[in-house]
């Protein structure tokens, strides 16, 4: 699974959102889908742009992640570096895409089902979730930094 960082849980929730505020979403589009919306927050680069690059590759976003070359510098690769650099691995760039993470899928509210990928709610509860996880083993891993969080806002109250 994903290295949890708070730039990738972030990114997961910023997108979960914008996609229910009504950011456009189109599961066939490299620029809109699954990983299109993610990309736009984590890249700044719009969905037009994002499809102009993954078009220099071939195939889906789990296609280019599994062919992704960090040396030719080609605008796919770009992509995928920015996925990658939030702590995103191939097999995770697949499983957004698809939305077929069993771990996450375990830990949806209501009990383990199968997602849509074309589906914007199944898209947004399966990111939310996903960020969920992400944020406890970030907390797992970095229990001094929380420390430090709770008394500050403590602090502040």
């Amino acid at each position: 699974m994903a290295h949890p960082n708070p730039d990738l849980i972030n990114a997961l929730r910023t997108t979960a959102e914008r996609l229910k505020n009504g950011a456009h979403y189109a599961w066939g589009n490299h620029g809109s889908c699954n990983c299109g919306n993610l990309l736009q927050v984590v890249t700044n680069i719009s969905k037009e742009e994002i499809l102009s690059y993954a078009h220099t590759g071939i195939g889906e976003w789990t296609e280019l992640a599994e062919d992704y070359c960090a040396v030719t510098n080609a605008p796919v690769n770009m992509l995928i570096s920015a996925l990658e650099n939030i702590g995103l691995t191939p097999t995770d760039i697949h499983n957004l895409e698809y939305l077929e993470d069993k771990a996450v899928l375990k830990r949806l509210p209501g009990g383990f089902r199968w997602l849509k990928k074309n589906v914007r709610e199944d898209v947004i509860v399966y990111f939310e979730t996903f960020a969920a996880i992400l944020e406890e083993k970030w907390h797992q891993l970095n229990p001094v930094y929380f420390e430090a969080l709770v008394e500050d806002s403590e602090l502040v109250s």
